[in-house]
C-alpha cells in the first residue's frame, strides 16, 4: 500500500466533501498499516497498555469497523461475522466482549482484507449521495434508526483518529522511545 497525500493537502474548494472524507480515511488507514507493519510480528500481538488490546488487534478491530459501518451498515450487504474483531459473535448477547485476532491471521492478511474494505468505501464514498440514509435490513432495522452515510463517514473517520493516536502510543511503548 503506498502512502496517500497528506490530507491537509485537500484544501477546502481543493475537493468536494466526499473526496475529503476519502482522502482523510486513506490517510488515516496508511499510517495505522504503516504503523504496525513497522512491528515485529510478536511485538505486534503484545500488549503493553493496561486495557490489553494488541497492535494487531486494534487493526483487525479498524478493518471490521470500516465494514460493519459501510458495507453492512449503510449498505445493508451480508457480511460474514460482522464482530468477526471480537471474542464473540454477538456483543449484545454477552458483557465483556474483548477485541481477538487468531493465531493463523496475520498483520498482511489484515492490511490485505482492509485494502479491499477500503476500495468498497471509497466506491461508497464516491457514488453515492452524503445525506442519503443507509439501507434496512443489515445493521439497522427500521429506517429511522438508518443514520446517513456522511454520519457513518464521520463516525468512521473518529474511529480511525482516534485509534491511530492510541497506536502511536503502543508503538512508541514497543519501541522504548
Amino acid at each position: 500500500m503506498s502512502a496517500p497525500p497528506d490530507p491537509i493537502e485537500l484544501r477546502p474548494g481543493g475537493a468536494d466533501e466526499a473526496a475529503t472524507l476519502v482522502g482523510y480515511l486513506a490517510f488515516l488507514r496508511s499510517q495505522v498499516t504503516t504503523a504496525v507493519l513497522s512491528l515485529d510480528p510478536v511485538v505486534q500481538r503484545r500488549s503493553r497498555l493496561p486495557s490489553g488490546w494488541s497492535p494487531l488487534e486494534l487493526l483487525s478491530h479498524l478493518l471490521h469497523m470500516e465494514r460493519r459501518w459501510f458495507l453492512w451498515g449503510f449498505g445493508a450487504e451480508p457480511v460474514g461475522r460482522p464482530w468477526g474483531d471480537l471474542d464473540v459473535d454477538d456483543p449484545d448477547a454477552v458483557g465483556g466482549a474483548r477485541w481477538h485476532v487468531p493465531d493463523d491471521v496475520d498483520a498482511a492478511g489484515l492490511v490485505a482484507r482492509l485494502d479491499e474494505v477500503a476500495a468498497a468505501t471509497e466506491v461508497v464514498l464516491s457514488s453515492t449521495p452524503l445525506e442519503q440514509r443507509a439501507r434496512t435490513g443489515g445493521r439497522f432495522a427500521d429506517e429511522q434508526d438508518a443514520p446517513t452515510l456522511r454520519a457513518i463517514a464521520f463516525h468512521v473517520l473518529h474511529e480511525y483518529a482516534r485509534h491511530a493516536g492510541h497506536l502511536d502510543i503502543a508503538v512508541e511503548l514497543a519501541e522504548g522511545t
